[in-house]
């Protein structure tokens, strides 16, 4: 492959039509609007047009934004079902000095989508990666949450599965600063309850189709916000949810308090999830209450077999 400028690398914005200049080879991580067509920069486009080719999660969705540019480099689909097979043949296409751009269905590539290997492998065959940044759905969403923003945790979808998704909250409860996730339409308000009854009822908001026509920002609080969605249909779009942090300036609980919670919380919780609760709304360490919790946990289970044993005694 050779660095020539190609017929047809240029783009039209505002009417005009732009000629691009050659570009260096490479891997070009290149970022694209989360909703609005408006929100990509002249490099963007310029670097789109001059590449040998595009690399797309999904070659529909792209074409609608390459389309309203005019550009017409050509597309290669790269997913989680394919990448297997294709992220060979763009690395020697690569190594070659081909001049790929990789971009994702909307923001900036590698969060949450399948483009992770492909750079890593880059790097490690010396390959030049280049980043041509842009919007982010997480970054978007934090700076209209109106949660602190100076920490934050990006931890994309929790799982499906509520044992599953209950076991993870508990690991993130103590992380110090606002958490962001990804979620599905269908399992938002249960995992709305399921945060709430881990982290804690902390402020939370739910940003859904940012940028697009629909926009829409919630604000309240996790148990409120999943009250509030279990008894409306589930909303469409891609949706955010960001968590306020734990509260730096709680007082901590005395142990009282804390036994006192943990057997409320014990009737209807598993030992780990009940002390991940515990811990989030006393602000002790999660592995202190563990520790107290299977000690109040074991001695109810005695009770309750001594209890047993002495039934039986009793009918002999």
């Amino acid at each position: 492959m050779t660095g020539d400028l190609k017929a047809d690398s240029s783009y039209t914005a505002f009417g005009l039509r732009a000629e691009v200049q050659p570009l260096e080879p490479g891997l070009h991580v290149v970022a694209t609007p989360i909703g609005n067509l408006g929100d990509i920069s002249f490099r963007a486009l310029a670097t789109l047009a001059a590449a040998d080719a595009i690399i797309a999660e999904d070659t529909r969705v792209t074409r609608t934004l390459l389309a309203h540019y005019g550009i017409t480099t050509p597309m290669v689909a790269y997913h989680e079902h394919n990448a297997k097979a294709v992220r060979p043949q763009l690395l020697a296409r690569l190594a070659e000095g081909g001049k790929l751009a990789l971009v994702s269905d909307a923001g900036t590539p590698l969060v949450s989508d399948p483009g992770f290997k492909l750079v890593a492998e880059a790097v490690e065959a010396g390959i030049k990666v280049v980043a041509v940044p842009g919007a982010s759905a997480v970054l978007t969403a934090l700076v209209v949450a109106g949660l602190p923003s100076d920490r934050f945790f990006f931890e994309g979808f929790l799982p499906h599965k509520s044992a599953a998704r209950r076991a993870r909250a508990a690991e993130l409860s103590t992380i110090p600063g606002t958490l962001i996730f990804f979620e599905g339409p269908k399992r938002l308000a249960a995992a709305l309850a399921d945060l709430a009854d881990i982290l804690g009822d902390r402020p939370a908001v739910i940003a859904r189709e940012l940028t697009k026509k629909f926009e829409q920002v919630r604000r309240g609080t996790l148990r409120s916000l999943a009250l509030e969605l279990a008894g409306e249909p589930p909303p469409k779009g891609e949706i955010a949810v960001l968590v306020a942090p734990p509260d730096p300036d709680r007082q901590l609980a005395g142990a009282d308090e804390i036994d006192m919670r943990l057997r409320t919380a014990l009737a209807s919780l598993s030992v780990k999830d009940a002390a991940a609760k515990v811990a989030a709304e006393t602000g002790h360490k999660r592995r202190e209450i563990y520790g107290r919790a299977i000690e109040i946990a074991g001695a109810a289970r005695g009770s309750c077999m001594e209890g047993a044993s002495l039934e039986q005694d009793d009918d002999a």
